[in-house]
């Protein structure tokens, strides 16, 4: 039988082998214009324009600041980047997710383990990092949840933790025009990757 094609085209020129990612055919540019297109809450918020994954993982990577305000720039980017698998694979809603199966985990884990590889990210990260890269991940979640998700705050407390408000503040949550979440996105990494070569040198 003719096998179906399983790598796809990116912007940048290159072939990435989705089934078996290689770091080298990983480009940040690519990652951003994936997810800044690519809209959470399968489009089913409030504004202008859909709510990207891009602009999900640039509050994500804020707040976690704010929890490890002493953080190291590799486990920023790693908090940048933590949804990064899915400009590749798309985003679900976590029901759906949970539906599918084992199967999407396993891609998902196939192209993070890549990504990290290319940025210098441990696969593992302290216990301490993960837990917290998780925290801010639903604190975002539950921000975006009652600001443009359109969730109830009875509802929200069901599904998401509550933040403690010195953690998210004011922080208020506004969908932005893709072209501008992707730059910002850009931006922020390369910046966080001149911070780790910088502290490399030291």
């Amino acid at each position: 039988m003719k096998q179906s094609r399983a790598w796809q085209r990116m912007l940048s020129g290159r072939r990435l082998d989705i089934f078996d990612p290689s770091p080298v055919d990983i480009e940040i540019e690519d990652i951003a214009r994936g997810l800044a297109f690519v809209a959470r809450w399968n489009g089913q918020t409030d504004g202008d324009y859909p709510y990207s994954v891009a602009q999900h993982s640039l509050l994500v990577e804020h707040i976690f600041g704010i929890l490890v305000p002493d953080g190291d720039p590799v486990w920023k980017l790693a908090a940048l980047l933590h949804d990064a698998a899915e400009y590749v694979v798309g985003d679900m809603v976590s029901p759906v997710k949970n539906a599918v199966g084992p199967g999407y985990p396993e891609l998902e884990s196939r192209l993070m383990t890549a990504i990290h590889i290319r940025f210098g990210i441990p696969d593992q990260p302290p216990p301490r990092i993960k837990r917290s890269i998780k925290k801010a991940d639903r604190a975002a979640a539950r921000l975006e949840a009652t600001q443009i998700a359109l969730f109830t705050d009875a509802e929200a407390n069901r599904y998401f933790a509550r933040p403690a408000k010195d953690v998210v503040g004011s922080i208020a949550v506004r969908p932005k025009a893709p072209d501008a979440v992707r730059y910002e996105f850009e931006q922020r990494t390369n910046a966080l990757l001149n911070e780790m070569d910088m502290a490399r040198s030291r």
